[in-house]
């Protein structure tokens, strides 16, 4: 049986409602959000970004075929090259200079979910750890088109926050959203298959035991 993304919201649409929903998203959306607090979503965001890297590095380890190492290096090389850089300017937009950024301490929330990918995908597969991954790659741009789409919701220079909105609904996030969505037709066939050189005698069984319920 095939599964989709949209089974899994579908499986769990109050927890995924209240995160595309959320009190801080509709905040950001009609511009009355504390600045005090999205500073604080900025220099987390910055940690986040650096333990994104790492989980597109692991990307690559997981993967079991060129499509998915390709596709991993392109992630990891895209964070390391583009959007670090991206953030770190922003941030000095908000008056957050890249010294503070690189002393920042993790927030608990940052460590908690940054670490959960990891692990998720350190004992799963390249699935488990998409779908770890997939409240950010996806759940970004659905909050940008939920946004777009609610009457509250300011555009321009009325709102301090627009440029952010503007970043996630742009036609590249969008793309990258659309071709990140982690479980598609061939996963299934895909997760147990192990190469018949490995050469570890449990590798089957190890194969067969990485389904790891995702908490989104």
């Amino acid at each position: 049986m095939t599964y989709q993304f949209d089974d899994l919201k579908n499986a769990y649409p109050e927890e995924w409602q209240a995160y595309i929903e959320h009190r801080f998203v509709r905040q950001l959306g009609d511009g009355s959000l504390a600045p005090d607090a999205f500073r604080h979503y900025l220099k987390q965001d910055y940690l986040f970004l650096i333990q994104f890297a790492r989980a597109f590095a692991l990307a690559a380890y997981k993967s079991a075929t060129m499509s998915d190492l390709r596709q991993a290096k392109e992630g990891l090389q895209a964070i390391l090259d583009t959007e670090l850089d991206l953030h770190i300017r922003y941030c000095s937009e908000w008056g957050i200079s890249e010294a503070e950024l690189a002393e920042l301490p993790e927030a608990r929330a940052t460590l908690a979910y940054t670490r959960y990918v990891l692990e998720t995908g350190n004992r799963g597969d390249l699935l488990d750890l998409h779908v770890a991954l997939s409240p950010c790659m996806v759940g970004y741009g659905e909050i940008a088109n939920w946004l777009n789409a609610r009457q509250e919701t300011l555009r321009g220079e009325a709102n301090p926050y627009d440029a952010w909105i503007e970043m996630y609904e742009s036609d590249e996030f969008q793309e990258a959203m659309q071709g990140f969505y982690p479980v598609t037709a061939d996963i299934p066939k895909k997760r147990h298959n192990v190469p018949k050189e490995c050469s570890c005698p449990d590798a089957e069984n190890i194969a067969q035991s990485s389904n790891v319920k995702p908490l989104l």
